[in-house]
């Protein structure tokens, strides 16, 4: 068995599946049916794969992030998510938010990425975060620099692996 892990690449995000089923619920429930919502996934990294401890809600940053139904946050309150990732002792591992329908980037979420930094991930998530929302089922893009980005929503739990 170590032989065959240690010829398998390691996944590049991971997350404890009581951490996400919580808060992939959180999500759902913030949405009311009707508006998008969203988190920063907070966490670690070590040995290039990230681990995802917390999720960080966008409208508990933002009261107002959601107020025209999309995510719209508003710059000025990453100070706030910067404390938070100070006082915690961790760092923006990913972002997550949801849509009504499937889990494609939008034009905006294109235009917009929540952290401008080459190498970020962020989720989209089908259905308001209803049903069963695991790798495979989702949108995982990775953001390139120059509002470019790389689609790895088919490499499911080989990517993005809840353990």
């Amino acid at each position: 068995m170590r032989l065959f892990q240690s010829l398998t690449k390691a996944p590049r995000i991971v997350c404890d599946k009581k951490i996400w089923e919580e808060g992939v619920r959180e999500l759902n429930r913030r949405t009311k049916g009707v508006h998008e919502s969203g988190a920063f996934l907070l966490g670690s990294e070590s040995m290039g794969t990230r681990t995802i401890k917390k999720f960080l809600f966008y409208d508990d940053i933002d009261q107002n992030c959601f107020d025209h139904g999309i995510v719209e946050f508003n710059g000025f309150k990453f100070g706030a998510v910067w404390d938070a990732c100070r006082k915690l002792r961790m760092g923006v591992a990913a972002d997550v938010h949801v849509h009504p329908y499937g889990c494609g980037q939008s034009d905006s979420d294109q235009e917009n990425p929540m952290m401008l930094k080459a190498g970020h991930l962020a989720f989209i998530l089908p259905n308001y975060a209803s049903g069963p929302v695991m790798p495979g089922k989702i949108g995982i893009y990775e953001y390139l620099g120059k509002k470019k980005w790389s689609d790895h929503s088919r490499s499911g739990n080989k990517f993005f692996e809840i353990r």
